[in-house]
């Protein structure tokens, strides 16, 4: 069962990617934990795979759970499940909006969803048969942007209306390649997505107008996407083992040191250092000042594939083997 979760969900994450309210029921573990320098490591109970992993302000950490019911929470040292109706597939949308709410993508029953620390969760359907997505963010005014592959759109949720902004014009001889994966939004409220087939990078400004940037490095496996507070975009590219950096009209590339590294994830420190995920390196990743430096998880089975970096500059992942982790501000900061 675990393995079979696992290829599942390693597959969308390197090849590309209720209504219901619980209130103080939510189920506490007993985790283990480790460390080594700089890492806190916290063990999950069998089974569970956590995925995405988001920071709200307070220092709550939140996170998905493949094959799930649940969401996972960290919040005053405890750890916790609140239930959400529905078995997770894929979750790899996840967001934290400024009063604390934890915004995620639920594919398999075709809505995004709100959950709040007490279990209330509140939904919204897509009105659609089928659903596939991928990144969620949420803006700086409190708007949920995500990415409906399904429908080729980067698709904008506020006040519980709907509106897609088609990404086909951008391929119009294959229109469907322009599927978008990763999103993000800039301070100045603009969008970012990766479109993965069309090697394209593209921008959906404040007023809705479309822009396409092609990336260098041809086939590129574009991944995630995030945004500095000064506006420098970031990005993964999955296949050609490089993190992605736009700025000022301009492209740079860092290759990883590590060879086939398997970058699943990426966030930006306040720093301004890009933080990404090495699944198949077993590595956390950082990019600052035009060079990368790696950093060996603790264990040589681990599988690193969320990330999110908080207001003090720690690092939190999710790792595929079962464990939610920590490196520490005083060992990633930059140097």
């Amino acid at each position: 069962m675990t393995s079979s979760k696992r290829s599942r969900l390693l597959g969308a994450g390197l090849i590309v990617a209720l209504l219901i309210a619980v209130a103080v029921g939510a189920l506490l573990w007993r985790p283990r934990t480790m460390s080594s320098w700089g890492f806190q490591e916290t063990r999950l109970p069998v089974d569970d795979i956590p995925v995405g992993i988001a920071i709200s302000g307070d220092g709550t950490v939140w996170f998905t759970l493949e094959g799930s019911n649940a969401l996972g929470l960290l919040r005053n040292g405890q750890l916790q499940k609140l239930p959400k109706g529905a078995d997770s597939v894929e979750p790899l949308g996840l967001a934290v909006d400024a009063a604390g709410h934890a915004w995620y993508t639920e594919a398999p029953k075709q809505r995004i969803s709100r959950a709040s620390t007490d279990g209330t969760i509140t939904s919204f359907a897509l009105a659609t048969a089928v659903a596939r997505l991928g990144r969620l963010a949420v803006a700086p005014n409190g708007d949920v942007w995500f990415a409906e592959t399904s429908l080729v759109s980067v698709t904008h949720l506020r006040d519980g209306r709907l509106t897609r902004h088609v990404m086909g014009s951008l391929m119009p001889t294959a229109p469907m390649d322009a599927a978008p994966f990763g999103i993000a939004v800039s301070s100045e409220g603009h969008v970012w997505a990766t479109l993965q087939n069309a090697n394209k990078l593209v921008r959906v400004s404040a007023s809705g107008e479309k822009t396409a940037f092609d990336v260098p490095t041809r086939a590129s496996g574009l991944g995630d996407v995030a945004v500095s507070a000064d506006g420098v975009v970031w990005f993964v590219e999955i296949a050609a083992n490089k993190i992605g950096r736009f700025a000022a009209g301009r492209f740079e590339e860092f290759t990883v040191p590590t060879p086939n590294a398997g970058i699943t994830a990426l966030a930006v420190a306040p720093d301004g250092a890009a933080w990404f995920t090495e699944l198949r390196g077993h590595r956390l990743g950082r990019v600052y000042a035009g060079a990368i430096t790696e950093y060996v998880l603790p264990r040589s089975d681990a599988r690193p594939f969320g990330i999110t970096v908080d207001a003090g500059n720690n690092v939190w992942y999710t790792d595929l083997s079962g464990w939610l982790g920590r490196l520490d501000a005083d060992r990633a900061r930059a140097r």
